[in-house]
């Protein structure tokens, strides 16, 4: 196990109702002058955009809106918050939406007290400065909501690039399942697939004797695959959809990530797809992830063989172990179809004739050195051929 620090301060209020307590909390965290960042209708039809603001009222505490996320979220809206938390006087953002409203909002608070371009910030350079940010979360999928991470899209060039700092983990998250209820069960799959896709990033490791956390992610996926499908059967069963929502918080801040390498190339590799072809994230991962894992596979059989036995019940092949590996991935996918996520580029929308851009884009678009590491490390050839094993 090698050496960590870890720290993760975010209050979390979880359960039936608890939208109604965002005053409260932005008060008890300093803001005063809040940021409302939504996307669109959801929000607003539901109710919930109105119930926000009546707790804010009930607080005394001043707000401004910017609504009009978009998944895969864009550049462009986060310099038009940056401007109005300036313009404002804004102090706390409050992200109301999935994890791309609250990827937008972290950036609009480390863009807003920092001078230069906040995209300095996702070509590298690390966030130790943000305005305070809490979320209500209205979709399981991106575990934004306990992170110390972002995603976002630069419109000019699409390139789809993260951000990490403690700065903008948020300060609260408030999560009430029954808000992911009336989720399209699309949606809820592609979430439950970016969900998997986190604790098999950090599955996925180089480093040794991590016999604690390999354990902790194997019971959150076996947690994910015997609530995935309660849930697409039946998308109002509340407890299912509380094991999820919870299971996705601790899949991705990082509590089970600690001491071990971890890996990430699916997330790049998909990240292309998503930004050229605005698919659903999730939807992205469950057609990269399968061809990434037989690619790296012969790097080390064993771990793979491993997962297939703890994770998806597979029996044990001593002689044969890369039968053991391919038939946990054949599960995996086969899970990933069976909660309907497409299998193949065509089923996502993609194109093979894209593959040279998409290749470009991904190693050596915005500064990229023209190789991507993680499991293993992987070129033009490398990547040709995943992309090639998606069609």
């Amino acid at each position: 196990m090698q050496n960590f620090d870890f720290y993760s301060p975010t209050y979390f209020a979880f359960g039936k109702d608890t939208e109604n307590r965002a005053g409260e909390l932005v008060k008890r965290f300093g803001g005063s002058k809040v940021l409302i960042h939504y996307g669109g209708g959801s929000v607003v039809r539901s109710g919930l955009l109105d119930r926000v603001k009546a707790s804010l009222e009930k607080e005394g505490l001043a707000f401004v809106e910017l609504g009009g996320v978009q998944p895969n979220p864009r550049s462009g809206l986060v310099y038009e918050g940056i401007d109005l938390c300036k313009k404002e006087n804004v102090d706390f953002i409050l992200a109301v939406g999935g994890g791309s409203t609250i990827d937008s909002s972290k950036a609009i608070a480390a863009g807003t007290v920092y001078d230069g371009d906040f995209w300095d910030f996702y070509q590298g350079k690390r966030i130790e400065e943000a305005l305070p940010v809490g979320t209500i979360l209205t979709i399981a999928a991106a575990g934004s909501e306990g992170s110390p991470d972002s995603v976002i899209t630069k419109e000019d060039g699409m390139f789809k690039r993260g951000a990490s700092g403690d700065a903008i983990r948020p300060k609260f998250s408030i999560l009430n399942p029954a808000l992911t209820q009336t989720l399209p069960p699309y949606q809820t799959a592609a979430g439950i697939t970016d969900i998997m896709a986190h604790l098999y990033e950090r599955y996925l490791t180089n480093s040794e004797e991590v016999e604690v956390t390999d354990r902790l992610l194997e019971a959150l996926l076996l947690t994910m695959i015997h609530e995935g499908p309660r849930v697409i059967a039946d998308p109002n069963n509340y407890e299912a959809r509380a094991n999820i929502m919870w299971a996705g918080m601790m899949g991705h801040n990082n509590s089970c990530g600690v001491g071990r390498s971890q890996d990430w190339l699916s997330h790049m590799i998909e990240h292309e797809l998503s930004a050229l072809y605005d698919c659903a994230h999730g939807a992205g991962l469950a057609v990269t992830m399968p061809a990434v894992f037989t690619y790296e596979m012969k790097h080390n059989v064993m771990r793979f063989a491993q997962a297939a036995v703890r994770i998806w019940g597979c029996q044990m092949d001593f002689a044969h172990p890369e039968v053991t590996a391919k038939a946990g991935i054949e599960a995996f996918r086969s899970f990933l179809i069976s909660i309907g996520m497409p299998k193949n580029f065509e089923e996502l929308g993609a194109k093979e004739e894209d593959i040279p851009k998409l290749v470009q884009v991904l190693l050596y678009g915005d500064g990229g050195s023209g190789k991507i590491s993680g499991f293993i490390t992987l070129d033009e050839d490398s990547c040709t051929k995943i992309y090639k094993m998606m069609v």
